[in-house]
């Protein structure tokens, strides 16, 4: 019985003093087969007398006393069994190597380098799908006309090539189609009855035959304007033979239409009465035309991205201004796709697909097609590098390379991964670039390894006492015994409770579960309580941003078991070194280490990024920052002279007879030394580990025979004077007049004004494609420095003091949200603007964390959320910065607080270490918004990004007025103040 006990004891004291507790040890495998499946790693000591922890990793196994020759582990294996080289000289894509076979154990990532290779002028397939409503009538007449062009077109792009030709309108049906006998036999004058979609030309080198049939086409039409293009899209897509696309061909499919598109379940389908989803099939008739338009709903655009990403299929939008936002949005979803503008009568279709084509060969989309459930896959540069969506940019007619990295999953859904069906854990993937029809076929399968000392038990053995089997070294007790060598009776060992407390532990199991025979503890909640003696609790874990285990582990035992790849107390901490590669693929730049996936940088008198490199934005202001230091420590003059001031620089100088040539990161300087009146130069240059300065020796000194330019300067400005003063006396009544006069003056503002633009917005509020509106504030007259205009937004203008809406009082205590938007010090990047890419997730982490800092001065103020980022294109310099969009909840009185302090750290030019971009920023609440932007040199008219406070209990019309406030920077004058908007809500 003692002997029992002690174990238990032994075993908390295990769990209680381990400094982390890996997936092996906390899976609590109950057999040997059960540990090793438990993930890539896990050993098995199958001694009779080991004592410690059976399973757990191979290292600590040993380390605790097993037998190296008794410990069981499992094995994966990698063979590639197809590598034929690429040979440059084939002109059509190709693969290295071609098939694979991978095992893999639970969690366990295997690395492979792949290379690719496109030909500079590859076989071409380019089918050309366009609407054939009535609006479009104008551009067919010009696409017929340009026949030739095309052609040649078509002819430079490849030399291997096949062009083909397909229309749409819409399906023809109510509320679609005008279904009036009349209309379906001729919808507009000389025009073919409506259709959903017939391919017209397959796919062909012939193109004489192409241009004779393009002749023939004449115009549709239809109702609605969003069309039925998706039907058209997906038909040509999986109608591959009819359509003719060949196997070993990029496939370009250009679709060309003025309207929106219709999709699934977007509600005009459930007017019509076609409720079924599309079943993705093929179904042309002998005319080639689409025959279950009326039969299933429109496809969806998931539905789209994976069967074009299926068939190899790129598809070029050709777009008019009316409909070009909704394809450029959409566009988005694809892998590789492009969007072009196309003029109001396609006139220059030619040149938007020799630009969309010539962007689509500088990109290539690596995928892994086909990839079973139980798979990750991540791509990457050969140096390392995260490629965000798979995207690389390799030249065609050179071998590009990359390296994959592929990973089972330890479990799915919390379900074992050895546990889920066959089919979600093995299968072949084909790894190729979108445009490909060759892949890397890769044969990956989970192994879920089983133990054959399993197979050989050794009933009723003596180490068990006879009351239970030894498998594996451990014993597997009979029904009414209990412990490691069933050697206690639960039938007759006496109750005795206090077998089921400790020195610590006083109350039996904690308060927390049943004492039974054997000192044996059940909890009253495993899912809640856990422990020998049901002393720990699954939330008791130390957590990290308010998730337990950070979400990347689970609790186990008082402690963090923490995911594949992550480490620490709360798993807060990455165990790969990716998110401190910077742009050249070192880590922390070579200067700084690595410490729980950031880089610490040293304090050496560089600005640094995140990951410790030098921040030549910062360069602009570098001389400034060193000046003081500078002028002490060469000259012993200035602010900094005084020796325990000057001793504090975080770089020396070097004082040298000459300067080095002027390079890009190198940065001239030079100052007045106040105290002799001469002029000093020193340049600066970022090195690996400090700032490196070099001072001039000799200072340039003004010489004795200048000293005849005083007395003509103070002539010069006496000269000045006079003439001020004479357009004062001039014009004393009349303040346009002095300012008339002064306008003559380079340094005054000439009548400059500022303000919102005179007009009256009308939005149907069913259109609204987002919450805000860009309305510009313009300004007049000379556009010559900088004017910083605040401006306010308020809402419901048009109601009076006694609307039933005027009369409710707010709560003030009531938590909302209050939307604010700030201009970052950093220039913005494409991959800002995907949520989950490396850059996105760093800065919003630093956003976070110095933004909640700032904020938390607000009463009862929560942390941001819902943070993006975008651009404001026309913001003169300034428009290549990242403009920062976040939410921060509140209390409602606390906005006037909230906007004081936004002003101030703007001011400032941070928030806390986040440098911002000072003259702009936007705080809103649900009923009002303040902000201010900033004219530079140069700029006339700047967008200002209000909110529309679009809210149900909105009257049928509104109206929000914009208004113009002061100029705290700047010499201009406000101009036209107020803007009203009117939004109508459409029923």
């Amino acid at each position: 019985m003692e002997t029992w006990k002690l174990l238990a004891v032994l075993l908390t004291c295990c769990y209680a003093e381990a400094s982390t507790v890996n997936y092996c040890f906390a899976s609590r495998a109950k057999s040997c087969s059960d540990c090793l499946q438990a993930g890539v790693g896990c050993a098995y000591c199958s001694e009779e007398t080991f004592n410690g922890p059976r399973c757990d990793e191979y290292k600590r196994i040993v380390a605790h006393g097993c037998d190296e020759t008794l410990v069981i582990t499992a094995k994966s294996s990698l063979n590639v069994k197809m590598n034929k080289t690429i040979d440059t000289r084939i002109q059509q894509s190709q693969v290295s190597p071609q098939q694979v076979n991978m095992t893999f154990l639970p969690g366990e990532e295997k690395m492979m380098d792949v290379e690719v290779f496109a030909p500079t002028k590859g076989p071409l397939d380019l089918y050309i799908l366009m609407d054939f409503s009535n609006s479009m009538s104008d551009d067919l007449d010009n696409l017929k006309k340009m026949g030739n062009d095309l052609a040649s077109l078509v002819r430079n792009m490849s030399d291997d090539y096949t062009i083909g030709f397909g229309k749409f309108v819409d399906k023809v049906i109510e509320p679609q189609t005008d279904m009036r006998p009349v209309k379906l036999l001729q919808p507009w004058p000389n025009s073919d009855p409506p259709f959903s979609f017939q391919n017209v030309i397959k796919l062909t080198g012939d193109s004489p035959h192409f241009i004779s049939e393009l002749q023939k086409e004449r115009i549709s039409g239809n109702l609605d304007a969003p069309e039925g293009g998706f039907d058209a899209i997906l038909q040509a897509a999986v109608c591959e033979d009819k359509i003719g696309w060949r196997k070993y061909s990029t496939h370009l499919l250009v679709f060309s239409t003025e309207s929106a598109f219709h999709y699934e379940a977007d509600g005009v389908n459930v007017l019509s009465g076609i409720l079924p989803r599309n079943d993705e099939q093929c179904h042309l008739d002998s005319e080639e035309k689409y025959t279950k338009a009326t039969n299933q709903d429109y496809p969806s655009i998931p539905t789209l991205v994976r069967l074009l990403g299926k068939h190899n299929i790129i598809p070029i939008f050709a777009v008019t201004n009316h409909s070009y936002t909704y394809y450029n949005k959409l566009k988005d979803y694809f892998p590789i796709a492009e969007v072009g503008l196309l003029e109001e009568d396609s006139s220059n279709i030619l040149l938007v697909m020799k630009t969309a084509f010539e962007s689509i060969r500088s990109k290539m989309s690596i995928r892994a097609e086909n990839r079973p459930k139980a798979f990750e896959s991540t791509f990457f540069t050969i140096d390392g590098k995260t490629a965000e969506y798979g995207a690389f940019n390799f030249k065609p007619g050179e071998i590009g390379r990359f390296r994959m990295r592929l990973k089972a999953q330890q479990a799915i859904d919390g379900e074992l991964v050895c546990k889920i069906n066959p089919e979600d854990k093995e299968g072949m993937i084909r790894v190729k670039p979108t445009t490909f029809s060759s892949a890397v076929n890769v044969e990956a399968s989970v192994l879920c390894p089983t133990c054959d000392c399993e197979k050989t038990r050794l009933k009723n053995a003596e180490r068990c006492n006879g009351n239970g089997d030894l498998v594996c070294g451990r014993c597997q007790c009979h029904d009414g015994w209990l412990g490691n060598f069933c050697n206690c009776s639960a039938s007759s060992s006496a109750l005795d409770k206090n077998q089921c407390t400790t020195a610590d532990i006083k109350e039996p199991c904690s308060g927390r579960g049943d004492c039974l025979a054997c000192g044996t503890c059940v909890c009253y909640n495993p899912d809640q309580f856990e422990g020998p003696y049901c002393q720990f609790t699954k939330n008791q874990c130390q957590r990290y941003g308010g998730f337990l285990c950070n979400e990347r582990g689970n609790c186990i035992m008082g402690q963090c078991s923490c995911d594949h790849g992550w480490e620490g107390s709360a798993c807060e901490c990455p165990t790969s070194n990716q998110t401190c590669l910077d742009t050249k693929g070192n880590l922390c730049g070579g200067r700084g280490a690595c410490v729980c996936g950031r880089c610490q940088c040293p304090d050496s008198g560089i600005e640094m990024s995140a990951n410790c490199e030098p921040n030549f934005q910062f360069q602009f202001g570098v001389c400034e920052f060193t000046r003081s230091c500078v002028q002490c420590q060469a000259w012993k003059t200035g602010e900094k002279k005084d020796k325990e001031e000057c001793d504090k620089c975080p770089f020396k100088v070097v004082m040298v007879d000459e300067l080095k040539e002027e390079k890009q990161d190198l940065e001239s300087c030079s100052f007045l030394d106040e105290d002799d009146d001469c002029t000093y130069y020193y340049m600066t240059e970022p090195k690996t580990k400090e700032l490196e300065v070099q001072v001039l020796k000799k200072k340039d000194c003004p010489g004795a025979g200048l000293l005849w330019l005083l007395p003509f300067l103070l002539f010069l400005l006496l000269l000045l004077a006079l003439l001020l003063l004479c357009c004062w006396k001039l014009c004393p009544c009349c303040k346009s007049c002095w300012q008339g006069c002064l306008a003559l003056l380079p340094c005054c503002r000439r009548g400059r004004m500022v303000g919102f633009k005179e007009d009256e917005y009308v939005m149907r509020q069913s259109l609204l494609t987002s919450d805000h509106l860009d309305t510009p504030m313009v300004r007049t007259g000379p556009p010559k420095g900088t004017d910083v205009v605040r401006w306010k937004v308020t809402d419901n203008v048009h109601r009076g003091p006694n609307h039933p809406q005027a009369l409710i009082e707010p709560n003030p205590k009531e938590m909302i949200q209050f939307p604010i938007s700030l201009r970052l010090n950093r220039l913005f990047s494409e991959n800002l603007s995907r949520p989950e890419s490396r850059d996105a997730e760093q800065l919003h982490m630093e956003v976070a964390d110095n933004l909640n800092e700032v904020f938390k001065q607000i009463p009862g103020a929560q942390k941001i959320q819902q943070t993006s980022f975008r651009l404001q294109k026309n913001a003169g310099k300034r428009q290549d910065y990242t403009i920062m969009d976040t939410a921060l909840a509140a209390p409602r009185n606390a906005y006037p607080d909230i906007v004081k302090l936004t002003e101030r750290s703007v001011q400032y030019g941070n928030f806390q270490e986040l440098k911002v971009v000072p003259g702009y920023y936007t705080v809103a609440s649900d009923r009002e918004a303040a902000g201010a932007v900033e004219f530079q040199e140069g700029v006339e008219s700047v967008d200002v990004h209000v909110p529309l406070f679009v809210k149900d209990e909105d009257d049928d019309k509104k109206q929000l007025q914009v208004e113009a406030r002061d100029v705290p920077l700047g010499i201009a004058e406000i101009g036209k103040r107020f803007v009203n908007i009117t939004i109508i809500k459409e029923h």
